[in-house]
């Protein structure tokens, strides 16, 4: 994405979110959760693993993995802990 389609894009996302408030915390909501799967794949891949192999190695199903890579919405923060020891990972978390 060019700079230019990407700086239009954030403008167009902030202009619908002044418009829609009420939408716009579930959007963010959102966000936060697609970012998590995506840095759980991307932990993942950087280790190696499969899905099947971290399944294995967390004592669960590989559909569970994939579900937390693709719609990490309502989580435990202990399954994040989980995945991510057994990734050789540490979670950090930020209250703001």
């Amino acid at each position: 994405m060019t700079g230019n389609r990407k700086s239009d894009l954030q403008r167009s996302i902030a202009q619908w979110k002044k418009e829609n408030p009420e939408l716009a915390e579930e959007f963010e909501q959102g966000y936060k959760n697609f970012k998590i799967g995506v840095l759980l794949r991307q932990a993942r891949e950087d280790a190696g693993l499969t899905q099947e192999e971290l399944a294995k190695l967390t004592h669960t199903k590989r559909t569970a993995i994939s579900r937390l890579e693709n719609r990490a919405q309502d989580v435990k923060l202990s399954t994040i802990e989980k995945v991510a020891r057994a990734l050789g990972r540490e979670i950090h978390l930020k209250l703001a």
